[in-house]
């Protein structure tokens, strides 16, 4: 419901809620102007899922499924991954395959057939907690707009999605995630099964303006994504959720639909409530069709079979919590563990004698905080509000030294900052090569368990080594790589988005290209994803908390060569730059959460401006960044800032010359 349709007092309870005219402004907003609806502040309220809310929530999605002749797997979470409760209704499809819409591309995960049914439904529910916040309400609709080969998908002559890439973050093999220790609700953010979900039928659930958690359907055996989005289409899977979240459902003036990058509106969902056949308000309690419709299901490392209430969001129970001793004034919010011990303060490196000092890394989260409070968000509404992020900084081994958030950032970005910039620190390494050469091969599955090929990692050194033109690429730590060049290397098209050229060396070429099949980052986890998978359909152990290393299914997932560097995986789209002594290398910071140009830029001044304040740091020497290079005739890039970045200021170019 909308808030102007709200009765008086109905708008001034939320208006309370949210700390009205007495909340605190974050550095930059003006503390005098009245929120509109929530923007950031309303989850100082706790606010989450009780017991009854996700019966509530299932009982919803069960009706509309019965009224369609329909049998579905519904799982609940609350902001930070914990799985609430997965109903699995009696005639449900209790595995899923992985494809491509309308496409024949084998290797990656495509075809892949035997997928729990519940991996699916919980990284649909997953992601569309972890998209959204008070600012912004996305689906795995959303999700499937963003991570394909052109923005929009189709549009043959534009880039991938400014998210491309990010459906492999997350991952149940990252040593970031938390773990479902097997009780209650605790403290995240949590992994998902399968990463992030383009597949629709995965919505945010909210209450009173602030997001509490996601809910995931799946009822057509097929784990895919729209790459058609010309028209409007009605799934059921999409259908089912929209029933699920009645009472729940996200703000209107919050929605994807109401956000526009790069001139292009986002995609929230197809359906309706006026497209249901069930009346949401009248579903039969829980009690009534547990047992009878379908049964609460134990999924291994993630649930039991009972339903459980979410954790309020911002709270220390979360993970997730106000810093109290590292950033004043600056709102800072950090992670912690289950006995509110924060878990990544600023630390010296591990690299030796040049590592950056614990003071340093302080010293650049700060300024990366300070940065963000001043700048203009791309993906929020209201507009006018800074910037959300999260922040991450490793040193050359991997190892991290420093995370911290701003409050109300999305949850996806704590995992994709660290990604990012453990990404740009492992490419810019003369470690690479050799790290990639002796990694085991991904061993791609053809349908069941039959072996359809190995993929080894060493194609990749090679072909990139090729494509540069420099036989010493990745080898010597002679180029400084950002995510954006190095995500420039991983498109299917080379310059990025034009239909007909060349791939990327890092990337599958087009007509083995997909979102479940990208080339190096896919085939540097594919094993452990499927060690996960199997592991929950209880034939393996669980995979370790690293995501690279691990051989094959038929050589018994037998780790090996482990890439310490990259243990949460890669990421490929912007927002990370490395970090050097002189023209040693010392690290990387990653950023995510708002607009990836706003990402770059947050992560490039904050080295920029923390180092002129005296410390011997600094960004890569100009003649070092990877936008020296012109292969295949065409520059790449390393960063790229918005115009005209910051609130209340006219300021431009604000990166240039630095």
């Amino acid at each position: 419901m909308k808030p102007a349709s709200l009765p008086l007092i109905a708008m001034l309870l939320i208006t309370a809620a949210c700390g009205g005219g007495d909340r605190t402004a974050s550095p930059g907003v003006d503390a005098n102007t009245p929120p509109s609806g929530c923007d950031g502040f309303c989850a100082d309220t706790p606010t989450s899922l009780s017991v009854g809310d996700v019966e509530q929530v299932i009982a919803q999605a069960v009706a509309e499924a019965q009224a369609r002749n329909l049998d579905a797997t519904i799982a609940v979470v609350d902001r930070v991954g914990n799985v609430l409760g997965v109903f699995r209704m009696n005639a449900a499809p209790t595995v899923i395959t992985i494809t491509s819409p309308g496409a024949n591309i084998d290797g990656g995960l495509e075809g892949i057939n035997l997928i729990p049914d519940s991996m699916a439904a919980i990284s649909k529910a997953l992601t569309g907690a972890y998209l959204s916040t008070e600012g912004n309400a996305f689906s795995t609709r959303t999700a499937s707009q963003i991570v394909q080969d052109h923005f929009n998908p189709g549009d043959n002559l534009q880039p991938a999605g400014p998210l491309f890439g990010v459906q492999f973050s997350q991952l149940p093999c990252s040593d970031l995630v938390t773990r479902f220790a097997g009780g209650a609700a605790d403290a995240g953010p949590h992994r998902a099964p399968l990463g992030l979900a383009a597949d629709s039928g995965g919505l945010p659930l909210y209450k009173a303006g602030t997001p509490v958690g996601g809910v995931g359907i799946i009822s057509d055996a097929t784990y895919s994504y729209d790459s058609d989005i010309s028209d409007s289409d009605l799934d059921d899977d999409e259908l089912i959720a929209v029933a699920a979240t009645a009472g729940f459902a996200a703000p209107d003036n919050r929605r994807a639909n109401v956000i526009s990058v790069d001139g292009r509106n986002l995609r929230f969902s197809d359906a309706s409530p006026s497209d249901l056949i069930a009346d949401p308000g009248s579903a039969a309690p829980f009690a009534s069709i547990n047992n009878v419709a379908g049964t609460l299901q134990l999924v291994p490392g993630y649930a039991q079979a009972t339903i459980v209430s979410g954790i309020p969001f911002g709270q220390a129970a979360s993970g997730i919590r106000a810093d109290t001793l590292d950033f004043a004034g600056l709102d800072a919010f950090v992670l912690v563990d289950n006995t509110d011990t924060e878990r990544f303060r600023p630390t010296a490196g591990t690299d030796g004698a040049m590592a950056l000092t614990a003071a340093e890394v302080g010293a650049i989260l700060r300024q990366a905080l300070t940065i963000a409070n001043r700048s203009r968000a791309q993906i929020r509404q209201p507009g006018g509000f800074q910037a959300r992020v999260s922040i991450s900084i490793v040193d050359s081994n991997g190892a991290i030294l420093g995370i911290v958030r701003s409050r109300d950032a999305p949850v996806f970005g704590i995992d994709v900052s660290l990604q990012k910039a453990r990404t740009a620190a492992f490419f810019s390494s003369t470690a690479a090569a050799n790290a990639l050469n002796a990694v085991p091969a991904a061993t791609y599955l053809d349908g069941g368990l039959q072996v359809l090929r190995d993929e080894p990692l060493s194609q990749y050194v090679s072909a990139a080594q090729s494509f540069l033109g420099i036989p010493n690429a990745l080898t010597d730590g002679a180029i400084a790589f950002s995510d954006r060049a190095g995500g420039n290397l991983s498109r299917p098209y080379y310059p990025d988005g034009v239909s007909g050229n060349p791939p990327g060396p890092f990337s599958k070429p087009a007509g083995e290209w997909s979102p479940f099949s990208t080339g190096l980052q896919l085939d540097l986890v594919y094993n452990a994803l499927v060690q996960h998978v199997a592991f929950v359909a209880g034939l393996a152990a669980d995979v370790p908390a690293n995501c690279t290393g691990i051989d094959g299914f038929d050589d018994n997932f037998v780790t090996a060569n482990v890439i310490g560097q990259l243990a949460n995986g890669t990421q490929i789209f912007p927002g990370s730059v490395p970090i050097y002594r002189g023209t040693q290398l010392v690290g990387g910071i990653g950023v995510s959460g708002d607009g990836v140009d706003q990402d770059d830029m947050i992560a490039f001044l904050a080295v920029h401006e923390a180092a002129a304040a005296g410390s011997s740091f600094s960004n890569a020497a100009v003649s070092m960044r990877a936008d020296t290079l012109v292969p295949q005739g065409s520059r790449l890039r390393y960063i790229n800032c918005p115009v005209t970045p910051y609130l209340n200021s006219d300021e431009q170019n604000v990166c240039d010359g630095k």
